[in-house]
């Protein structure tokens, strides 16, 4: 992917996937984007305009999205909080002593003081957590302590892969029963929905678990 500055918005994509998401009958849609911190909003007026559209076109379709902390602006929070959503994810991706290493732009404090604000306005709250970056266990129980604390009910766990020959390299591959263990500690923690495995990611059988949370 190349760097830069980004395009400006495309103002009629949000009626395309909209017009998509229709046309493939589609029961569930997952909404994500770059992040678009040179945008004031970080872009949740794109969001919202999508979730928006998709729910004039496909009322019947649930919707997830998966977004940037927005700097923790409250603004552009309850700008998406406007179009409702019906589960709101932002990934804590790592704990918190590698975050300085694997995430430098971001904060770890401020992305749970973001989930804590979604999981205070009502929302479904959802995270997703990447092992295999050199975490300990105590690092891992501590995040997921974390997690719950700041109103996190669904949660997703999988294996970080190097994306490329310049990204941080991979310090573990972890095994099946690792993450069967994680699962089965997320549940006793208290967590609602959990998928965990090497193959997991944010999108992960979504549609499936949102029946699951909403039906509880």
């Amino acid at each position: 992917m190349a760097f830069g500055k980004p395009k400006p918005l495309d103002l009629e994509e949000p009626e395309r996937v909209a017009r998509s998401v229709a046309a493939l009958e589609l029961r569930h849609v997952v909404l994500t984007a770059v992040n678009r911190d040179d945008l004031k909003d970080g872009g949740a007026g794109h969001f919202a305009e999508t979730i928006t559209k998709i729910k004039s076109y496909r009322p019947e379709c649930s919707i997830e999205v998966l977004i940037p902390d927005f700097k923790a602006k409250e603004d552009s929070l309850q700008i998406l909080y406007a179009s409702k959503p019906n589960i709101i994810n932002h990934n804590i991706e790592t704990v918190e002593r590698l975050f300085p290493t694997i995430t430098p732009q971001k904060n770890y404090k401020r992305s749970l003081e973001v989930l804590s604000h979604i999981a205070k306005h009502g929302f479904l709250t959802k995270s997703g957590l990447i092992l295999g970056l050199g975490e300990k266990e105590e690092d891992v129980k501590q995040c997921l302590e974390d997690l719950f604390t700041s109103g996190v009910r669904m949660l997703t766990i999988g294996q970080y892969l190097q994306p490329g020959p310049t990204h941080y390299p991979v310090q573990e591959f972890i095994k099946p029963e690792t993450f069967q263990f994680w699962k089965e500690y997320a549940y006793k923690t208290g967590f609602k929905t959990v998928a965990s495995g090497p193959l997991v990611r944010s999108s992960y059988h979504a549609d499936e678990y949102f029946s699951d949370e909403a039906t509880d």
